[in-house]
């Protein structure tokens, strides 16, 4: 028998209260530890750790169906093997690697997630946080590949510098570019970079859209009389 607090924990995972416990970890993950300025080393470490943290949270509030969790739990484990070779090794080609499956574990959890806050139901606070921890996770989905061309193509933003930026520096961008604020700092200079933010800059206009829509559908329906 599980003990009181245990069931809560675990309730909360399976539950749409889980979405609001991976809100809370992206807001202190992408906001909260740059405050901090740590050294590079450091920040990329720390950013390493939570969003690995995340991916395991995430595996909590993945689709009941078992190929599904088994899927995202192989990415994530493959995801976190490679980045810690990648460490011990200092090997460029490994860190490529590690940045390209933690993508892909990323868009798998974002993917899982836009199902569970688009399914039909009621509209709760906890969807609606879910719904804007999705946002994030497009823009770190989107960060993660402009890191990754960045350090592949040297050359592909200018400035330079940026091939060698941390991961809140993408990110940085990632989010200027998915709200179509462009401050004009970093600029995107190779074809794949300009396609990249293209579409990413698409994205951030077309998920509100539809995501209002879907949320006002859900509200519409949940209120008509049976």
């Amino acid at each position: 028998m599980l003990d009181p607090a245990r069931r809560t924990f675990r309730g909360a995972w399976e539950t749409d209260r889980g979405l609001t416990i991976l809100f809370a970890i992206l807001v202190v993950t992408l906001f909260v530890l740059p405050i901090l300025r740590a050294p590079r080393p450091v920040t990329r470490l720390a950013f390493d750790l939570l969003l690995a943290a995340l991916l395991v949270a995430g595996i909590r509030v993945a689709s009941e169906r078992r190929k599904i969790r088994r899927g995202l739990t192989a990415a994530v484990l493959l995801a976190l093997g490679l980045r810690a070779v990648a460490w011990a090794t200092a090997s460029e080609a490994f860190d490529h690697a590690a940045v390209a499956a933690g993508l892909l574990s990323t868009a798998m959890l974002a993917t899982i997630m836009v199902a569970r806050v688009f399914r039909a139901g009621t509209v709760t606070h906890d969807r609606i946080l879910g719904a804007v921890a999705v946002y994030l996770l497009l823009g770190v989905i989107w960060a993660q590949a402009y890191g990754l061309l960045a350090g592949i193509v040297p050359g592909a933003f200018n400035p330079p510098t940026v091939g060698s930026a941390t991961p809140y520096d993408f990110f940085y961008y990632s989010v200027v570019t998915l709200t179509t604020v462009g401050y004009g700092d970093i600029t995107p200079l190779h074809p794949v970079a300009r396609s990249l933010a293209m579409l990413e800059a698409l994205t951030g206009q077309l998920y509100p859209a539809i995501l209002l829509a879907r949320l006002v559908s859900l509200e519409v329906t949940g209120r008509r009389p049976e």
